[in-house]
Formats: C-alpha cells, structure tokens, sequence
C-alpha cells in the first residue's frame, strides 16, 4: 500500500512552499505530501487518487482563495474523502468562517498564519490530528478476523472486547459474508458449534475463547511485572486512567488494573459533546485510546483484562488480589471501578443478552441494525448519545423512557438534537415489560399509561442507571447503602474521624475509611457523573496519594462511626 496522503491547497505560490516544506520535514517519511493552488486543481487530482483507492490522511487548505473558498473546497472534497482529517489556514478576518465550518463540514481546527514556529504552532495539531486518523484507517486487512452468527451472544462479547480495546478487527457473518466459509475451510471446521472462531494473523485460531485467551493471543498485558507499586489503580476509566497519567508523569511506579478495557462507560460512547477543548466533541474511543498512549508514555503499566478480587491490608498496605491467585502491593491505592449498567430485569432479557439485547451503546452492534427498527431505553445522556449514534444506521429508534420527558435527566443540547433528527421518536412515560423471541430478539412488550402493546424490535439498547461493582472490597472501606464508596467529608459526624482509622491526620478529600486508600470518580458516593468530573478527581487523587505518603500531619482526635 501507498503511504497515506497529506494534501496542501493554497493559491500563494510562498506560502505553499512553505507549508509543503514543513509538512515533508516532519511528515515526509510516512506520508507523501501532495500539493495544489486553487480548489479547482486539487479536485481534479481528488478524483484520480480516488479511482486509484489511494488513502488520504488530512487537508490543510488556505481560506482565501480565488474561485473556490477553503470551505467550499473541503465541502467537496469531503464526498470523497470523508474520513480525511481537515484544517484551515485563516487570517484574522477569515475567522467567523472557520468557526462556521466546524458545523458546516466538521472542521477540526483552524490556524493563523503564519504557523511558525512550527513545532510549537503545526506540528502538535497535526500529528494529534494523524493519530486519529489512524486509529479509524482500514488499509487491506491482516488483522483478526472473527466469524459467528450475528445473534451469538459469544460472538457479540468477542466483538465488543476487541472494539473496547481499541483492537482493529474483521466481523465475518456465516450467513452473508462469502469470505467466511472460505477461512472456516482453511481452519478446517464446519461445526457450528465451534462458532465463534476468532483467527489470528499468524493464522492460528481460537474456538469460543474467553477474553483472557484472546487477550493473550493479541499481545495485551494480563500479568504485573513487580509485585509492589508506589500507587495501584483499580479500574481505567477516566478516572483510572487520568490517575495514571499524573501518577507516572510524577514518578510514582503506576499500576492500572482494569477489568474489562479502558475508558469504563465513557469508553462506549459513540460521541461527548461537552468535554472542554474539543468544540467538535470526541468519541469515547478517541479519547480512550488518547489517554491510554498518554499513560503508557509516562510508564504507567495497565493489566486488562485483568480483575481485583479482593483487598486487604498487610502492615498498612492495601493488597489487590487477582483471579489467577497473585497480587500486587500499593504504597496507596485509588479504585476507580466506575459503575455497571443496571441489567434489564424482565421474563426473556437475559436468556436474549447479546442476541438482541445490549448494554450500553454496543457500537459493535449498530452497523448491523442497517434499515432496521431499534429501541433505546433510558433517559441519560448516555441513552441519548447512544440514540444519536444509531441513527445513523436504523430505519428507526424509540427512545423509552420511564418519566414524562426528557428534560429532567438528558443535557438540552441532545434534547435538541434528538427532537431535530427525523428517524428517532421519543416515547414518554413507556417502559420494557418483556422481552419475547426464540433465539434472537423479535417483539418487545412496552407498558404505559394505556395498557400494553407488543412492538416489533430487532435490537434494543439498555441504560437503565448504574450500580457500583464494591463487593470485593468486603468491609474494609465504608460504603453507603447501595454500595458506593464513602469518602472525605462524608467518612465524618461533628468533625470527629471515622472508627478504626489509624493515622494521625484527618481523612482527605478523596481518601476512604482505610488510609492511603482512596476514591474517584463515578463509584464514589454523591459523585458528579461526568468525564470531566472524573478525569479531575483521578488527577486531584494523586496530589492526595503525595500527601500521604510523605506522612502524618495531623495530630489523632477521637474517632466515630463512619455517616452517609
């Protein structure tokens, strides 16, 4: 394959020199750098690199030009190229412009000329711009391949794993990709019973595997390389995961154990709008996979999937327990295990989880509802951001919720999205009563003010609230009565510590009943359930870890009882 594409589009012969220099010294040995003087031009050789199916990254195009805006050029431009990433060269004047064409077209940044210098103005956009793109580029595939029937719930968990983990993968489906017949003959099974089988690039292959062994055979890392770290993390939300970044970027020796795959809940959104400085919003697996590459810099270590199964204390140490029998000790430890979506307790929902029924927004699943009728269920944000991302594919989406609107639960700006797309319905005061369907889910039972009606559904996506995952915490931290986890102020009754605690200071903000333990993000009682939120106490956290191991300041008072 050729190397992918960066094309330069100004009509000043200096200027264009000049950023086609500096895009080549940078970029020139990844990209071919490609350049044109007005929109005309450049469309024309649009249209031959097209018919030769040659990748192209990203457009930096001058405003003002002669003929053919910048704006109008990337309006074009776009149908062939929508994928391509795009920023505009402006002047001070050009910028209303630049800031309507982040609506109109997607921009994703604007400049001022001149750039220079460089490595300060042009080269951290740009390169953050063509990370990006690269997460999403298909060249020919040699990656894993997994070959199942659409409604396998197996099938359906492998799926979800590898996207989580931001693991490019090929979906074949036995019943309308040809190419799968043709690899189950290469590993040689016709049994469907074997079914999934995820193929690996080496060509071996694995039959219904869990996680772990796909995990494994990928490269992940699933086991610590030290039995001790200066702070352990359990769970790689926001939380975790901006805990780590400040952790290792200060020196502490970072441990992140996550269960599942990074980015928590916010890792399956399909878009966040309102996460400050991107004005365009981002994909949870954007900033997941953004977060991850920032942690992993600093040399923060993340196990996953990998799960704690139990904490206690050795000396004054908390000791985080895995499934395979080791463990793994922290100077201090932060959990950050977020929450889980709440399962739709109904007759048919869990014998039809995963052949029909989702949790959360199942990106992997949204493609294959091309044409069809869906339904969400829920009335958050995270219903209506998942609503908004199916949209895309669905014939139709109705929105379930419980309560007479939306309005006491969901941000405005996706209330006036939603009520502006055409093909999604809101229905109010409407919930699941059951779930009917043989092997994959047919019909939906939808209870309201009027009685019941049976609904035609091949997919419905639940977010139903959150419960917190606490239980293998056993008593050795303070929790409120639905399992979230007490902390700070909230460990207190008229200023006096709460029983048991050890240390010669009072608890700190973050800190739980056991000292150097700590708490962030979503799993923490009276938490505000936002990424920004949790990102700032993941990163506030570590300023907490600091202050403890560097020992007692406070002299000790008498201890009461824990209140929530």
């Amino acid at each position: 394959m050729d190397k992918p594409i960066i094309f330069a589009v100004d009509d000043e012969p200096a200027v264009l020199s000049a950023i086609a220099r500096d895009l080549r010294k940078e970029y020139g040995a990844d990209y071919r750098i490609l350049r044109a003087t007005s929109g005309t031009s450049a469309l024309d050789m649009l249209h031959e690199l097209k018919l030769k199916e040659d990748p192209l990254a990203l457009f930096v195009v001058d405003q003002r030009m002669p003929g053919m805006t910048g704006v109008e050029f990337l309006h074009e431009a776009l149908a062939l190229y929508p994928d391509a990433r795009r920023v505009l060269l402006t002047a001070y004047a050009d910028t209303d412009a630049a800031i309507r064409a982040i609506n109109e077209i997607r921009l994703d940044h604007y400049l001022m000329k001149p750039w220079d210098p460089p490595e300060e103005h042009l080269y951290p956009v740009l390169t953050d711009l063509l990370d990006a793109w690269r997460a999403r580029f298909r060249p020919p595939f040699e990656g894993v391949r997994v070959v199942g029937h659409r409604w396998s719930a197996d099938a359906h968990r492998i799926k979800d794993f590898l996207a989580r983990n931001l693991t490019p993968y090929e979906w074949l489906d036995v019943e309308e990709h040809p190419e799968a017949a043709q690899v189950l003959e290469l590993v040689g099974t016709k049994d469907p019973a074997a079914l999934p089988i995820v193929v690996f690039p080496d060509g071996g292959h694995l039959s219904r595997p869990d996680n772990s062994a796909v995990a494994e055979r990928i490269g992940m890392r699933t086991q610590a390389t030290a039995e001790s770290y200066d702070l352990v993390v359990v769970g790689a939300g926001p939380a975790g995961l901006a805990a780590g970044v400040y952790g290792a970027s200060e020196g502490l020796r970072t441990l992140l154990i996550e269960r599942e795959a990074p980015g928590g809940q916010a890792g399956q959104s399909s878009r966040i709008e309102n996460y400050l400085g991107f004005p365009v919003g981002l994909s949870g697996g954007d900033l997941t996979r953004r977060a991850v590459a920032q942690a992993r810099r600093f040399g923060a270590e993340i196990l996953t999937p990998a799960e704690a199964v139990a904490l206690e204390l050795r000396e004054g140490y908390p000791v985080v327990s895995l499934p395979d029998g080791t463990s793994v000790t922290g100077r201090a430890l932060l959990i950050a295990t977020g929450v889980a979506y709440r399962m739709l307790d109904v007759p048919g929902a869990s014998r039809l989880a995963g052949a029909g029924v989702y949790y959360g927004a199942a990106i992997t699943e949204a493609m294959a509802a091309d044409g069809e009728d869906v339904f969400v269920v829920g009335g958050g944000n995270s219903a209506g951001q998942g609503a908004m991302y199916l949209s895309r594919f669905a014939r139709s989406v109705t929105i379930l919720v419980r309560g007479d609107s939306l309005a006491k639960s969901m941000s405005q700006y996706l209330i006036a999205q939603i009520d502006e797309t055409p093909n999604i319905s809101v229905r109010a005061g409407s919930q699941v009563v059951e779930v009917q369907g043989d092997d994959r889910l047919e019909r939906l039972v939808v209870g309201g003010a009027s009685g019941r009606e049976t609904l035609p559904a091949s997919a419905v996506f639940v977010f139903i609230g959150a419960a917190p995952r606490t239980e293998w915490l056993g008593g050795l931290v303070a929790r409120d009565p639905r399992g979230f986890i007490l902390a700070g102020a909230h460990l207190t009754r008229d200023g006096a510590r709460p029983a048991g605690w050890s240390t010669a200071r009072d608890p700190l903000w973050l800190e739980t009943s056991a000292p150097g333990i700590f708490v962030a993000g979503d799993v923490r009682h009276r938490s505000v359930k936002r990424v920004a939120s949790a990102v700032g106490e993941g990163a506030m956290a570590v300023q907490f870890v600091h202050q403890h191991l560097s020992g007692p300041v406070l002299a000790p008072r008498k201890a009461v009882a824990a209140s929530s």
